[in-house]
């Protein structure tokens, strides 16, 4: 592996405030293979982007560019969901903008995140602005999720998924329009998922389901399970994943995006 500089700038939110990006490279000239940016977990109401440097921090010395970024929070300058979703199509932008400089084209660059940033990300990624029936140009070729949430809202009872709604910032009823499940459409971008299957806020039934519908429509998607892992398995020192999730969503970028 070689060694990784790190250094840091902003970009610009949805209401004109600066947001953090936490920019991760190989040092020493290395060829950059393929580029990833990582929205964090929380809820939408906590997290920073230090929460996924480690990630970023190991891709970088696998040869990745990776950026992770913040975005608005709820009561903390976002006033719903779709304050989020701004700021993550901006930060995107802005990471394929900066890709550009060091030479990756579109075509070897993928977004993701973790958990609550993991379903931004998919939302950015598979939701136009508008919702129109087809599927968008996303931005970015593929799409790592690690224990992603909101892939099959529906799926929840009437009573927690109003509970869901009104702590995601989502208007009452509208659940539907963020369940990634139901905007799955043939050309959605290729998606690796790390999930683990006691996760006990996104049921790998679910992601299961998310996973074959994709499939039906005629996409890639590659479901990881981990075994008795629980939510937010994959950091470091949390369950011994941490390593094992690094070197397969490196080797996700590299073979699948940057062969590509």
């Amino acid at each position: 592996m070689t060694a990784c500089r790190e250094s840091s700038m902003t970009y610009e939110a949805g209401d004109g405030s600066e947001l953090p990006l936490l920019l991760f490279e190989p040092a020493g000239g290395t060829r950059l293979a393929a580029g990833i940016v990582l929205f964090h977990g929380g809820a939408l109401r906590t997290g920073s982007a230090d929460d996924l440097a480690p990630h970023c921090r190991q891709l970088a010395s696998r040869g990745i560019f990776a950026v992770s970024a913040g975005y608005r929070l709820l009561g903390r300058g976002a006033v719903s969901i779709d304050d989020c979703v701004t700021d993550v199509r901006r930060a995107v932008e802005h990471f394929t903008r900066l890709a550009a400089l060091r030479g990756l084209a579109g075509s070897c660059l993928a977004s993701g995140g973790s958990s609550a940033g993991a379903h931004l990300a998919l939302v950015a990624a598979m939701i136009a602005p508008g919702r129109p029936v087809t599927a968008p140009e996303p931005g970015v070729a593929a799409v790592v999720a690690f224990n992603p949430a909101g892939l099959d809202l529906l799926a929840f009872s009437p009573r927690l998924r109003r509970s869901i709604e009104a702590g995601a910032g989502i208007a009452t009823g509208r659940a539907i329009e963020y369940s990634l499940i139901e905007s799955v459409r043939p050309g959605n971008p290729p998606m690796l998922i790390h999930h683990g299957t006691d996760d006990e806020v996104e049921p790998i039934d679910h992601v299961r389901r998310f996973r074959d519908a994709m499939v039906r429509a005629g996409n890639e998607c590659t479901l990881l399970e981990y075994e008795h892992a629980e939510h937010a398995f994959h950091y470091p020192g949390r369950s011994g994943h941490f390593d094992g999730v690094v070197d397969a969503t490196a080797q996700f970028l590299i073979d699948r995006i940057a062969a590509n």
